[in-house]
């Protein structure tokens, strides 16, 4: 699937994959922190937008555009350069690119994940970057008056990430007791008497090497059964690096097509030719087929109901 920063002259944004590392990870006792792989797979979960020019900008409090003062490097190029456009106490980037994903997908964008900055927060949003012509800011909101921040060179200000349009929708959260699932229950006991039992036997004798001091089962993702409960877990990602290219042709692109959401546009579909009724191309739209299909689907049908 093509992942598209289109460039306008005069853009250079510099994006790379995120990185999985952090600076407060690497600084734990023997970075202990790196066991933790949902921590490493969330920190490489997208990718990074990075200024090219370090920045210092400070916030005296009030709510006007006025109140917030930035002091770029030198050299900081004008595209790039942090501005306080909305007031209240915010800081705004504009990133240079325009996005196009795949059909049914938005970007999430927002801040580097396990990566806190002192006096200052990243905002977040959620675009719909599969259709829209329009290019977004990114926005960080000051927690501390009269303080300075600083991003020096090639730090990431904005993190990217995919995701599917309408999945969490879709979803339908439900409490059920834990007994109900006799084999999760099994495994989850087994898994609670193991740990405590490890981490009772690392109380009384540690481990000769830091490697020793953690069970590791759900970073080689087994279970307590120790077989591979999934054939896809992951635990390093592998993000592909934005290359000069040209897109590739929409009969080539893999299609993100949501099946629940055709399941019910053909259903429609149907009863619309059952009924002799109009049907709205919108429903296929949403499902993740291109609109010129979609279109052609429903005058397809259109012409079967008058036949």
């Amino acid at each position: 699937m093509d992942f598209i920063c289109y460039l306008h002259e005069g853009w250079h944004p510099l994006i790379r994959p995120a990185e999985p590392t952090r600076a407060w990870m690497d600084a734990t006792p023997e970075a202990f922190a790196y066991r933790c792989l949902p921590l490493n797979i969330a920190n490489a979960h997208g990718w990074e937008v990075l200024t090219p020019v370090g920045f210092s900008a400070y916030w005296r409090g009030g709510a006007s555009t006025a109140d917030v003062i930035i002091r770029s490097d030198r050299d900081m190029p004008a595209a790039s350069a942090p501005v306080s456009l909305f007031g209240q106490a915010t800081l705004t980037v504009h990133i240079q690119g325009l996005f196009r994903t795949p059909p049914g997908w938005n970007l999430f964008v927002g801040g580097s994940p396990n990566s806190a900055k002192e006096g200052i927060a990243p905002l977040s949003g959620v675009i719909e970057t599969d259709w829209s012509p329009y290019t977004f800011t990114m926005n960080w909101r000051f927690l501390r008056r009269n303080h300075w921040i600083r991003f020096e060179a090639g730090e990431p200000i904005c993190f990217l990430q995919p995701t599917l349009r309408g999945a969490l929708e879709r979803m339908d959260p439900k409490f059920v007791p834990l007994k109900d699932n006799p084999e999760a229950a099994r495994q989850f006991a087994a898994w609670s008497q193991s740990r405590n039992a490890f981490q009772a036997d690392v109380a009384v004798k540690t481990p000769a090497s830091g490697a020793d001091q953690w069970q590791k089962r759900y970073y080689r993702g087994l279970d307590m059964d120790n077989k591979p409960s999934v054939s896809d877990h992951a635990a390093r990602l592998r993000l592909k690096p934005f290359v000069t290219a040209s897109p590739q042709p929409a009969s080539t692109q893999m299609l993100a097509i949501d099946p629940d959401r055709l399941h019910e546009a053909v259903t429609a579909l149907a009863a619309s030719i059952r009924t002799n009724a109009g049907f709205d191309a919108e429903l296929l739209i949403a499902a993740g087929l291109p609109s010129e299909l979609a279109k052609r689907l429903v005058q397809a049908a259109a012409a079967t109901t008058t036949c």
